[in-house]
């Protein structure tokens, strides 16, 4: 792949075609035209973009000067169509121009490369740039350029520097400031357009700083850590208003040699730089053909970007330049025209067209190609179309040689000419030079006033040249609404305008090709004339206002001013102006409008003025108030001021009267006030005499007005008297009262309310909406407690004082009706019924209640009881046997009697054997356990009527009254012993016996004690640091079976004891831990529900531990022989001699610890039955009713937690009842313990089969229950 080239420099020499964007020529074969191919570039210049690329067919300025130096060195080598080099010493004697300084800089950069030799044709094209005084020939070269002045504001300008690489540097501009109002506008500009305003960063840094003693702005532009790509040349630009200045200066970055061939990375040379990485802020991208330090490259595969442009089409390029990260596609399609193609040896051509030509305007060119084949056919194309022959264009043969002459050059045929033989061509391009345009006769001054005709003349030396005119240096607007003319006739170019104003003067100039021209234009005011001044004027108000005045000139505007203030025109006030005369018309005068006039003509000093006076008579606006009828209503106590606007010009004069009497301004309660435009009445505090008509009197030189209003002063109401309470309820009462003698002068509203307890001073307010009847039911009141009540009287003003209190009132009211009456007996000749309290009693209290009662079917109300009775029971006398009777009660407090709580059946008087039934506590239906010295309280309650007999038996004995005390009521039988001792544990059956009928109970009571202590604990067997203990179960174990036992050991020499283990289960143990040297005493507790034995038994024997293998040597041993172990007693212990024993087998058949027990349940209520079984391996337990296993229903939950099984039945009925089993089995056997459960509360057979209980089912429960009764 061919290496990157420097900028303007071509591989292997060959000459490089200029970039002319825009201009491609394009072939055409008489078929659709092919896309052209990107020729090779044969001469880079410094080239600003023709005037059709910008879209403009003005010139642009700049660029020329270096297109002639470079042809001009290029004909020392080739020679012809160029006309000879300028002296480069005389040209630097001209001041440059900023654009001309540019060019220089330009110049010199393709002076120093090394291959700039270009062919003429390629240099010196038209539509390059602009240039001021370039052009000239030889002779002309010394004369001086006039160029415009320019304002100097530099005062210190940056110079020319050199810096290495890496390196920083500083340069400075100052500009004074002692004749400026702010500060100036600076900018750094590199070559002609990069502002380095958007390139600051790490390596570029603008500073500005302003010193107020010497006044003298400086600027400075640090470049920091240069680089090789910062030389070049800079512009610093100072502007203020319309003052300018500009330097430039170079920069020279040295660095070390570096070597041709080394490559760089297209693919980092053509991305751009962004901020905050390393290259941020780089002063333009030139660096980026330049070549580069290598990077330390990763170790993917290099690709040859080069070579996969060269062979891609030109559509692909972007494609390619996204899949290899190369962001500045614009910089690699310029690249991409400046690397050259492999040229094919053409087989048609022996010679081909130079790349380009350049020929003067009005000039002949000749294309001459050398044919391979002379019998060839060949055709010449222009811009792609085929060229005839034509007075303009001669063909010419000569041998192979084939000449297309182009006679008197136009910039028509500046274009992109090619020729066609057989299936190949070749291009080249056709520069038309054109001459500088010279100023012939340039502007002359004009000096003129305002309205006239202003036209600049200007002769240059060639008919239609393009000239641009200025003004003040900024080009002249020529479009359709310009104010400004352009024509041209011949040579001749006319600037006219056709109604000069003031801002027309300034500096015009003219510039062409070849040079400029200038000239002051001034335009003046013309001279004012007044013809009629304004008129002093009086008007009255609402009359129309008209100020006339004529002035010359006539088409001067001018400015309408009242007090100073500018008048701009609306719907009410129209300014007109014709010709000479100015007018100023208000339709409808107003008092504002009255004042200085003053007409100021546009653009002079001078000034038209008048007085305008308006009158008007006196007038009062009452209508202003709102008030009805002119009548105000004002409260008493408060102050009024009322402000009556008036008018009337001059300002009249104004009198407050109330009858005959004038008020005053200076009185004291009572004054009259006028200032402006209104007039007041001011009454401090009002008074009810102030009521009344007042007057109002004006007067001034126009006329007189009067005008009257009536003042109305209301008050807030006299209180009401004291309200009457003739009536008082439980927590209500109704009061009444009269309204109050004097209103206040308004209508009364309606009333508030207000109580509060005798006691207190807190008045509450009972209503928030007014009442406006004259009487009220006050609620929500405590009863028993004395209240008072007042009020208040509302108007439109107020809220009146309060009455005075109504005579104290307390609350009463009689208690609710008894609840719950029922017949509690009947005899042949009584009832008695009971019944509650009333659920309301109230403040009164409760004094007793009155029993009535009535046969049925007749109405008459018997009161029983002629004093009223404080109990709720109450039993009535004297009744005939037979009759049916119905039963009220009432309660009666000191509010009176209370509504009547109705028997809801009648009774029949005759008295019903009810057989007995005793209701057995749920507690006592399982075993009563109580300790030893607790006392034992039991009730059991029955029924039965009459009153049932009662007796108690203990194991079928009767019971002593001396140990157990029994008592009997109509109801229940209590069982009470003071101190329980053990004797007293046992079964008691309970007999209620109701003539023949007999119901029993069975009541289990065991009392309890703390068991003995173990019959006698041995040491079986001692090893290491352990002791296997034995013991046996105490004899006693009081009452209640053994839970647990607590084991403990002590030292020999402190003996002090310490808790082993607690709750142990089993009878043998083996003690762990123990310290070797140390000998020990072991004793144990029993424990059951109680807690533990009161004594422990020890071990007659200690226990020595000692290391394996040691024994003592003074003491005297016995031997004791067990199997499987053998060991040694000594005196003080004993010795373990090598134990040998077998694991102890804990596998056990189920054994159940605890039965299940026979038990009562109370259909609907759940019911438990609970045992423990102790077996290994764990035993499965199975649940049985009536031998049937029970699973997966779920009536019955069961559970099973360290060996105590439980079933719970879910709200049982009476079919649940029957024989349950609890069954356990594992591999060493079975056991079984079952118990009886009686659901009591039956059901009926409809309310079974609601239930959804199957009829087998029912039919076994009702059989049950019939053996049942008839067993009873």
């Amino acid at each position: 792949m061919p290496e990157p080239t420097k900028k303007d420099e071509t591989p292997n020499g060959q000459p490089e075609e200029p970039v002319a964007e825009g201009k491609e020529p394009i072939e055409t074969d008489g078929k659709n035209p092919e896309p052209p191919e990107p020729e090779p570039l044969q001469a880079v210049v410094a080239q600003e973009p023709s005037p059709a690329e910008n879209g403009s067919n003005q010139p642009q300025p700049g660029g020329v000067k270096e297109q002639a130096e470079s042809a001009d060195s290029t004909v020392k080598e080739e020679g012809p169509c160029s006309p000879p080099p300028p002296d480069d010493d005389n040209a630097a004697a001209t001041s440059p121009t900023p654009q001309e300084e540019d060019a220089n800089s330009i110049k010199k950069l393709s002076v120093e490369l090394p291959n700039d030799s270009v062919p003429v044709p390629a240099m010196g094209r038209k539509d390059s740039v602009w240039s001021l005084g370039e052009g000239q020939g030889p002779e002309e070269l010394d004369k001086p350029i006039d160029n415009p002045p320019l304002s100097t504001l530099l005062i210190e300008s940056p110079q020319s520097a050199t810096v290495f690489v890496g390196g920083d540097i500083t340069f400075v501009a100052k500009v004074e400031a002692k004749d400026l109002l702010r500060k100036p506008t600076i900018k750094w500009f590199k070559g002609k357009w990069m502002d380095l305003a958007s390139k600051t960063g790490k390596h570029l840094q603008l500073k500005e700083t302003f010193d107020r003693l010497t006044k003298v702005h400086t600027f400075e532009m640090h470049i920091i850590k240069a680089k090789e790509n910062y030389a070049g040349n800079y512009r610093c630009e100072v502007t203020y208003k319309d003052k300018f200045d500009s330097c430039s200066f170079d920069l020279e970055v040295k660095e070390a040699e570096q070597s041709s061939g080394q490559s760089i990375d297209i693919r980092s040379a053509f991305k751009r730089s962004s901020e905050g990485q390393e290259d941020a802020g780089e002063l333009d991208f030139s660096g980026l053909l330049k070549h580069r330090e290598p990077k330390q490259q990763d170790d993917t595969p290099e690709v040859d970007v080069w070579e996969i442009l060269k062979n891609a089409r030109p559509d692909q390029y972007e494609k390619i330049a996204f899949m290899y990260g190369i962001t500045d596609l614009r910089g690699l399609l310029k690249r991409m025209k400046k690397i050259p193609k492999e040229e094919k040896k053409s087989e048609a051509f022996a010679k081909k067209l130079d790349p380009a030509y350049q020929v003067d305007k009005g000039g002949k060119i000749r294309l001459v190609v050398d044919l391979a084949d002379p019998t060839v056919e060949l055709k010449w194309y222009k811009n792609g179309q085929e060229i005839r022959p034509s007075p303009k264009y001669i063909f010419e043969h000569k041998g192979t040689q084939r000449i297309m002459v182009i006679n008197n050059c136009t910039t028509n045929d500046d274009a992109a000419y090619s020729v066609a033989a057989g299936d190949e061509k070749c291009t080249t391009e056709l520069f038309v030079k054109e001459l500088p345009v010279k100023v012939v006769k340039g502007i002359e001054p004009v000096k003129t006033t305002v309205n006239e005709r202003i036209e600049l003349e200007c002769e240059v030396s060639e008919e239609g040249a393009q000239v641009k005119w200025m003004k003040n240096g900024v080009e002249v607007p020529t479009g359709v609404r310009s104010r400004y003319r352009v024509k041209c006739e011949g040579t001749k170019h006319f600037l006219v305008i056709d109604d000069a104003s003031r801002e027309d003067t300034g500096t015009y100039s003219i510039m062409a090709t070849g040079g400029t021209s200038e000239a002051h234009v001034q335009v003046d005011l013309k001279p004012l004339k007044i013809y009629q001044d304004l008129q002093d004027m009086t008007v009255k108000l609402g009359q129309p206002i008209k100020l006339h005045c004529e002035i010359y000139p006539g088409n001067v505007p001018g400015r309408w001013y009242r007090n100073g203030q500018l008048i701009q025109p609306n719907d009410r006030i129209n300014i007109i102006h014709r010709n000479k005369v100015h007018r100023l018309e208000i339709e409808t005068s107003s008092l504002h409008d009255a004042g200085d006039y003053t007409f100021v003509p546009e653009g002079y000093s001078q000034s038209l003025s008048a007085k305008i006076h308006i009158i008007d008579p006196p007038r009062v606006h009452l209508e202003s108030l709102n008030f009805p009828d002119n009548t105000v209503t004002i409260v008493a106590g408060n102050k009024l001021r009322l402000e009556i606007p008036i008018s009337g010009e001059p300002a009249p004069r104004v009198v407050w009267m109330k009858g005959e009497r004038v008020i005053l301004e200076s009185g004291h309660r009572v004054r009259a006030e006028t200032y402006g435009d209104q007039t007041s009445l001011t009454i401090e505090v009002t008074e009810r005499e102030d009521s009344g008509n007042y007057k109002i009197v004006l007067q001034n030189e126009a006329g007189e007005a009067t005008a009257s209003v009536r003042i109305k002063v209301v008050d807030i109401p006299d209180p009401p008297e004291a309200p009457l309470v003739p009536v008082v309820g439980g927590d209500w009462c109704s009061m009444t009262w009269e309204p109050p003698k004097y209103d206040g002068g308004s209508p009364i509203l309606g009333y508030f309310i207000e109580r509060k307890k005798k006691q207190s001073s807190r008045w509450m307010r009972l209503n928030f909406d007014l009442i406006k009847e004259l009487s009220f039911e006050p609620k929500k009141m405590i009863e028993g407690v004395p209240y008072e009540v007042r009020i208040f009287a509302v108007n439109a003003i107020g809220v009146s004082k309060p009455s005075e209190p109504s005579k104290a009132f307390t609350p009463l009211a009689v208690t609710s009706e008894p609840t719950m009456l029922v017949v509690d007996d009947v005899t042949d000749t009584t009832v008695t019924v009971k019944w509650r309290p009333p659920e309301t009693i109230g403040a009164a209290g409760l004094d007793g209640y009155l029993v009535e009662y009535c046969i049925e079917g007749a109405d008459d109300w018997v009161v029983s009881n002629k004093e009223l009775t404080e109990k709720t029971k109450y039993t009535i006398t004297g009744l005939t046997p037979g009759c049916k009777i119905l039963v009220r009660v009432k309660a009666i407090n000191a509010a009176g009697a209370s509504a009547p709580r109705t028997l809801q059946h009648s009774v029949l008087v005759k008295e019903v054997i009810e057989p007995p039934k005793i209701r057995v506590p749920r507690h006592l239906k399982q075993t009563y356990t109580r300790k030893v010295g607790e006392a034992v309280n039991l009730v059991v309650p029955f029924l039965g009527k009459p009153r049932p007999k009662v007796t108690w038996l203990k194991e079928g004995k009767p019971i002593e009254p001396t140990h157990v005390s029994i008592r009997n009521t109509d109801c229940d039988s209590i069982i009470f012993i003071r101190k329980a001792e053990r004797s007293h544990s046992g079964k008691y059956e309970m007999t209620v016996q109701v003539e023949n009928h007999v119901d029993t109970a069975i009541l289990d009571i065991q009392i309890v004690d703390l068991p003995g202590p173990p019959v006698s604990v041995t040491i079986e067997d001692v090893w290491g640091g352990n002791v296997a203990l034995v013991w046996t179960p105490p004899k006693d174990n009081g009452n209640a079976p053994i839970t647990g036992y607590t084991i403990q050991k002590a030292d020999k020499k402190t003996m002090e004891w310490y808790t082993c283990i607690e709750h142990y289960h089993r009878t043998c143990i083996t003690i762990t831990e123990l310290v070797v040297g140390n000998e020990y005493f072991f004793r144990i507790f029993s424990e059951n529900m109680c807690g533990l034995s009161e004594t422990a038994t020890q071990t007659k024997k200690s226990a020595l531990i000692v290391k394996e293998g040691n024994f003592p040597h003074d003491t005297a041993q016995r031997q004791y022989h067990a199997q499987p172990h053998s060991f040694t007693l000594t005196p003080t212990g004993m010795q373990v001699k090598t134990p040998e024993y077998s694991d102890h087998d804990f596998k056990e058949a189920p054994k159940f610890t605890q039965p299940l027990i026979n038990t009562f349940a109370i259909a609907g209520y759940n019911a438990t039955l609970n045992c423990s079984v102790r077996a290994n391996p764990r035993p499965k337990v199975i649940w049985m009713k009536n031998k049937i296993a029970i699973i997966d229903d779920p009536r019955y939950r069961m559970f099973s937690n360290q060996g105590v099984c439980t079933l719970e039945i879910r709200k049982p009925s009476p079919y649940d009842g029957g024989m349950y089993t609890c069954k356990a089995i594992n591999d060493l056997g079975e056991a079984q313990v079952d118990c009886k459960l009686e659901v009591k509360g039956g059901f009926t057979f409809f309310e079974l089969m609601q239930r959804g209980v199957p009829l087998h089912l029912i039919d076994k429960y009702m059989n049950e229950a019939k053996i049942v009764e008839q067993e009873k």
